[in-house]
């Protein structure tokens, strides 16, 4: 919305530590490249919440996916801040609202679509 604020933490962590927060919170094994953290706030109030990205898997993804760093990174945020505004990608027709998303904001910051 227009005149919308964000407060948002990005928190850079280890794959140790990474990997402990995902098993915690999500029941997985492994570290995985962000995690959103929404604060529970009154709906009336603006964006806000944490991010947790493993560096070391982010940095990762980017070389195996043959992309650039810089746009991986920006890529990851974006994922972690829709997440942050309630979006998902468990099924199929949401990750395709939720990805088609991604494309049109990072294409709007000047970064390559992130699905080719």
């Amino acid at each position: 919305a227009a005149g919308a604020s964000a407060e948002i933490a990005i928190h850079l962590v280890d794959e140790t530590e990474g990997a402990e927060l995902n098993k915690r919170y999500r029941r997985k094994v492994g570290p995985t490249n962000v995690l959103a953290f929404p604060y529970a706030v009154a709906a009336d109030h603006d964006l806000r919440g944490d991010l947790v990205m493993c560096a070391p898997v982010v940095q990762r993804e980017a070389r195996e996916q043959g992309k650039v760093a810089e746009a991986h990174w920006a890529h990851m945020c974006v994922h972690g801040i829709l997440h942050l505004c309630g979006y998902d990608h468990a099924t199929q027709d949401e990750a395709v609202v939720m990805e088609g998303l991604e494309t049109s904001i990072l294409e709007g910051l000047g970064f390559p679509r992130p699905y080719e």
